[in-house]
């Protein structure tokens, strides 16, 4: 029963979505933590840069894999029940690359470690989706900057403990601890609903249909997307030490993740608008790119990170306010298609910089990747077009 505001009364005080929110903050510290740490996993392992970005993509192939695997499972499974289980596996994968040294076993944990957290991305966006039917469309830009959040963080932290002693697996000894509070929290909160709709908006919701092709172009979308963004995020670091001789690397891609945060946070409180900031984010990051690969200057890289990371953030959170009208009642078909698409750009584009950055240098291969928006900016056209259809019936 509703109370009249929206809400539906509970036992206790509600926290589910704090918890949800500190799972995409996990995930978010893990992608940063991961890419700040393998420049110095490439030392240890020694490492080619193109081995480098296959190991970059075996993590991204896990995510790309994980809703195809486990999304019929997620939707049979109660959703608190399932982040509890994925939690769970992605403690034991932390936990035991502090013990492994040798390279398949860390690769294999790695390979969990993706899965895990992209099953528990587009699991706990659904979760949230669902628990507040209300809310839910400026709650999940907030979701997103969680992960910036953690992102942010992560590089910083990294570049802590390096600089006083401390090895590059720490970072899986803090995702070990940060997955045991988070289980302890999803056990306690449940997942039932914590709003209900009118019963004219319920109404309206339980109508709506699966938009296949807006969902696959909102695919389309986030596959380049993520893969400019962890081609770009994983060689950063690299392109200050090894191009510009800089030290400052793991300080931009803190920045570029630190001005995702308030970008994200926009979209929530301007969600009406989320179509034309998206077209918005599309043209922009080409542009920006350009530029940035093309200098040789350190100092204009690094402030050109902030307004190629600010563009970068709106497009996630943008999208999955894009999405709602297109998954009806299946939202996490819907999230785990995105999450698909996500793996799927990450493994090809992050494989694919590393390959020509040894054969182009990495100005150009960064360059490249811009170039890809162009079919992001057709494919917005399209999910802009199937938008207003689907508002209008």
């Amino acid at each position: 029963m509703s109370d009249g505001t929206g809400k539906t009364p509970g036992k206790g005080k509600d926290f589910l979505w704090a918890v949800l929110f500190l799972v995409i903050f996990i995930n978010g510290f893990e992608a940063g933590g991961y890419q700040a740490s393998l420049w110095n996993i490439g030392k240890d392992y020694d490492l080619s840069v193109t081995s480098m970005g296959l190991f970059a993509s075996m993590e991204l192939f896990a995510t790309m894999l994980a809703p195809l695997l486990l999304g019929r499972w997620a939707d049979r499974t109660s959703k608190d029940r399932s982040i509890s289980i994925l939690l769970s596996l992605q403690l034991a994968a932390s936990a035991l690359v502090l013990v492994t040294r040798g390279n398949t076993l860390f690769l294999v944990c790695v390979f969990f470690l993706g899965l895990t957290t992209s099953a528990l991305q587009f699991i706990s966006i659904a979760a949230l989706a669902d628990a507040y039917p209300v809310s839910n469309k400026r709650r999940i830009p907030f979701l997103t900057s969680m992960y910036a959040t953690g992102a942010l963080v992560a590089p910083l932290v990294v570049s802590f403990y390096l600089s006083h002693g401390l090895g590059w697996r720490t970072l899986f000894a803090l995702l070990a601890v940060g997955s045991t509070v988070a289980l302890v929290g999803i056990l306690r909160s449940g997942s039932e609903p914590r709003e209900t709709l009118s019963a004219a908006a319920e109404e309206r919701r339980s109508s709506g249909h699966f938009v296949l092709a807006g969902v696959l172009l909102l695919c389309v979308v986030m596959c380049i997307y993520v893969g400019f963004e962890n081609g770009f995020a994983f060689f950063v670091d690299t392109l200050f030490t090894d191009v510009l001789k800089s030290s400052s690397g793991k300080f931009a891609l803190s920045v570029f993740w630190a001005v995702m945060i308030p970008s994200r946070v926009l979209v929530g409180l301007f969600s009406k608008h989320s179509r034309k900031i998206l077209l918005g984010a599309v043209v922009a990051i080409p542009l920006i790119t350009w530029v940035l690969s093309m200098s040789s200057s350190s100092t204009l890289v690094l402030l050109l990170c902030v307004p190629l990371g600010f563009a970068s953030g709106a497009i996630y959170p943008s999208v999955l306010t894009m999405l709602l009208p297109f998954a009806g009642k299946q939202t996490a078909t819907a999230t785990g298609m995105i999450t698909t698409a996500t793996g799927i750009g990450g493994v090809v584009f992050t494989a694919l910089t590393g390959v020509m950055a040894e054969r182009l240098g990495l100005r150009l291969a960064i360059a490249a990747l811009g170039g890809f928006f162009v079919i992001s900016l057709l494919s917005v056209l399209g999910a802009q077009a199937l938008h207003r259809k689907v508002q209008e019936d």
